[in-house]
């Protein structure tokens, strides 16, 4: 291994070479949209569980009451998260960037 490879080696059995020379990838709309979603499950879905009691009379005129509020919130960002990871493994499996 010379001193100018940065990388290092890689043991590649097929014989292929690398796709890319500097082995970075674009972050895109779809890197954009995951980062989107990691926002709204860690920062905005608890801070409107910690606003909730302030707004009853919103969560009422939904036709909810609180408990259900507080049962409904939580499940959104896992649905979201859920739904995005099934997304990006099928994205990754069909060889999708």
């Amino acid at each position: 291994m010379s001193s100018d490879d940065d990388a290092g080696y890689v043991h590649r059995p097929s014989g292929e070479p690398p796709t890319s020379g500097d082995g970075e990838r674009e972050f895109d709309w779809r890197g954009w949209t995951l980062v989107a979603t990691v926002i709204f499950a860690f920062i905005v879905a608890p801070g409107a569980l910690l606003l909730l009691p302030a707004a009853q009379s919103f969560v009422q005129s939904l036709g909810l009451t609180l408990r259900d509020a507080y049962l409904v919130l939580p499940l959104l960002p896992a649905f979201l998260l859920g739904s995005v990871a099934v997304w990006s493994a099928m994205r990754a499996r069909s060889g999708g960037a």
